[in-house]
């Protein structure tokens, strides 16, 4: 094989290998229990989402945005992803199961040409009201 047909190969495995890794369940997310849940930062105001799929929680900031990610991490109680939604900046975000009905997330990037970093605790506070899950 000339090199440049190795490179272009090695370059096509390792875009394979990463968008199924993307697709993979995630382990620690799927213990989240879906409901109403609290998310709150030091320094600024609690706010409250219905969560149905835990995905949601990955790019807050870039929320609803069509976005590529990168799993870094897939654990039991860990997932740390990589993304990316073109033109509006990037992520990294890690979320630390504790219990079912209680979350770290920690998320770091840039969004509108601005860095933001982020420390939030998501605590289940009930169900959700009929209709409104994210």
């Amino acid at each position: 094989m000339k090199p440049l047909h190795k490179i272009m190969f090695a370059t096509g495995a390792f875009l394979l290998a990463n968008a199924a890794g993307a697709q993979a369940p995630l382990a620690a997310l799927s213990q989240i229990e879906p409901g109403q849940y609290s998310l709150t930062s030091a320094g600024t105001r609690s706010r409250s989402i219905c969560l149905g799929d835990p995905r949601v929680l990955l790019q807050l900031q870039h929320a609803g945005a069509a976005c590529s990610r990168y799993v870094i991490a897939n654990d039991k109680d860990t997932t740390v992803v990589h993304y990316t939604c073109p033109g509006l900046g990037h992520g990294r975000t890690e979320i630390k199961v504790e219990t079912p009905r209680l979350m770290q997330i920690q998320s770091q990037g840039i969004a509108n040409n601005a860095p933001f970093d982020w420390a939030i605790e998501a605590r289940r506070t009930g169900a959700c009201a009929p209709n409104i899950q994210h």
